[in-house]
């Protein structure tokens, strides 16, 4: 499993020792895969700018 990235958890465990799959802590490293983010302690897929326009042109 050297070669492969692990999951990250989809809501972190707030221990005080972050654990391997955190998502704040991969998030800080920069290990998060690519399409997610972390809000309030939770993964969430992050909006991307194609999706955010696609989204007002739908409002308007």
């Amino acid at each position: 499993m050297a070669g492969k990235q692990r999951k990250p958890k989809s809501k972190c465990c707030v221990s005080k020792s972050r654990c391997e799959r955190c998502p704040i802590r991969m998030l800080k490293e920069g290990a998060l895969p690519a399409g997610y983010t972390v809000k309030k302690r939770k993964l969430v897929k992050a909006k991307t700018k194609k999706a955010a326009a696609k989204k007002l042109d739908r409002a308007a």
